[in-house]
């Protein structure tokens, strides 16, 4: 992609209305996307514990909406050089750009300093009323200066959804002849794609030393999973490269989530069947979306022993997508697209039955929030 796709990508909501509903959206989707993963967890698709961490990340995504609802909701009626406004990828994404995050992570950073440097909430609120009753103008800057407030609080409440979510270690069990087990997770926000993408690890541990507690181990460890968490490689190129890495870990199951991109006729621009299901729904405001969630998996198939002059190695052997030379292409062992919209467009969705979306699991936002399955 060239710096010119990327400009043309991106577009400020410049419109206060239009971003408070955009805003309004995303907290829509968020507050579903845990009733999704519950579903997800009753067929079996998640663990228990798969659906815990999940919930972690997608609380940490609400944070960051909110956060920014915050700081963009009087920044666009300054004058000069102070007006500012979200920007968002509307090409294939939905989400705001990845120099927001990166921003927003810098804010939190030096969040208590500006929090001790403004005046309180209280202060602020008494000296807003004080202009409009006695001057009866709006109190433009006092509004900004209170929104800057409650963003920096924001951030420092909750747990933002930053550029890179650094891998924890969840124990799961004895595994594999008493070896211990771990579920490994981390996240990033992809800066190519604009959408948070998730990564859950799950790994046997036979280094003599728990590996959460290692720490010569664990470091390198999240190191290299960092250093590893780009979309363009694919899930046997991370898998095998961290086998190779570590002789005492071994993968068992590594997936990768990407929650998004997010559709709406509203705010991004969309191509093919999509495009025409939204448009023919002519949806309201808060119906008009839909979010695509696409989990990518590979699982060890065997084990192959490399033996040595003075030891042997354990390899992990993937299975590959068994359907031709899709596999070998796509470097997991499958791929499940699904899609979570509300009602309106799921029924023309239903109805055009467009190729594309046939083989792609439909989560419907119901009366009160119900999340509905259809295969």
């Amino acid at each position: 992609m060239t710096d010119l796709d990327l400009t043309t990508d991106h577009k400020a909501l410049d419109d206060d209305l239009a971003a408070r509903r955009y805003f309004a959206k995303f907290a829509q989707i968020t507050g579903l996307l845990s009733g999704v993963a519950e579903e997800m967890e009753k067929d079996r698709a998640f663990s228990a514990m798969d659906a815990d961490v999940l919930e972690t990340y997608i609380r940490a995504i609400a944070t960051s909406f909110q956060a920014l609802s915050l700081k963009y909701l009087v920044s666009g009626r300054l004058d000069g050089v102070g007006q500012k406004h979200l920007t968002i990828d509307f090409h294939e994404s939905g989400f705001p750009v990845f120099q927001e995050i990166v921003t927003m992570a810098n804010d939190a950073a030096q969040a208590e300093k500006h929090l001790a440097e403004m005046a309180g909430e209280a202060e602020l609120r008494d000296e807003m009323v004080r202009r409009i009753v006695g001057d009866r103008m709006v109190p433009t800057k006092l509004q900004y200066a209170l929104s800057q407030r409650l963003y920096y609080e924001a951030l420092l409440r909750g747990r933002p959804f930053f550029a890179q979510m650094h891998p924890e270690a969840e124990f799961i069990a004895d595994v594999s002849g008493g070896r211990r087990g771990y579920l490994l997770h981390w996240a990033v926000y992809d800066s190519q794609l604009n959408v948070p993408v998730l990564y859950l690890m799950e790994v046997v541990d036979s280094g003599r030393k728990a590996l959460p507690r290692d720490v010569t181990r664990w470091p390198a460890v999240q190191s290299h999973l960092l250093a590893q968490s780009v979309d363009a490689l694919k899930l046997l190129t991370i898998a095998r490269g961290f086998d190779t890495d570590f002789d005492d870990l071994h993968p068992k199951r590594l997936r990768r989530i990407h929650l998004g991109p997010m559709y709406s006729s509203a705010f991004t621009l969309q191509t093919g069947a999509i495009r025409d299901v939204l448009d023919e729904a002519k949806a309201p405001d808060g119906d008009d979306w839909a979010l695509a969630w696409t989990v990518e998996e590979l699982q060890s198939e065997r084990v192959e022993v490399e033996k040595g002059w003075f030891s042997s190695t354990e390899r992990e052997v993937f299975r590959l997508d068994p359907f031709a030379a899709q596999g070998a292409e796509t470097g997991a062992t499958r791929i499940t697209r699904s899609m979570i919209l509300p009602e309106r467009p799921f029924q023309v969705m239903a109805e055009k039955n467009p190729e594309g979306f046939r083989d792609v699991r439909k989560f419907v936002v119901g009366k009160g929030g119900r999340v509905l399955v259809y295969n």
